[in-house]
């Protein structure tokens, strides 16, 4: 996914920070290139460092479409969950998947629904890469 670096900056525990915009939203998540990378714009693959749990950190979304915003120390991110046939998930962010972690089985008929997935911002992370 290409994103806009707005800056990164040093969090209280010694994890890098990065400010990013997308098209859908902008929040602060972990940022895994180099500390001193420049304003700009970057491919970056998306993590998630939790495991999900139905109604406790994803729910069914009130709207449609992407999103991606802070929600105190968290991060929401808003897409597409989709089971994967290993017992996983995916969840579509504007066109980029996401494996997804689960604590225990998703219901049946959530396939393919929007969710809001709420993170702590430390365990979101972005790793750049060169195209």
């Amino acid at each position: 996914m290409l994103i806009e670096l707005v800056k990164v900056t040093k969090s209280p525990g010694g994890l890098w920070l990065a400010d990013v915009r997308t098209s859908f939203g902008h929040t602060a998540v972990r940022w895994c290139g180099d500390g001193a990378a420049e304003p700009g714009e970057y491919h970056v693959e998306w993590t998630i460092d939790e495991d999900i749990a139905w109604r406790q950190n994803v729910k069914p979304a009130v709207g449609v479409g992407p999103g991606l915003r802070t929600g105190g120390h968290c991060v929401v991110l808003r897409g597409q969950l989709s089971p994967t046939e290993d017992g996983a998930a995916l969840l579509d962010l504007d066109g980029t998947n996401i494996l997804l972690d689960l604590a225990d089985p998703l219901p049946e008929d959530v396939a393919d629904t929007w969710v809001e997935l709420l993170v702590d911002r430390e365990k979101v992370s972005l790793y750049p890469y060169v195209l």
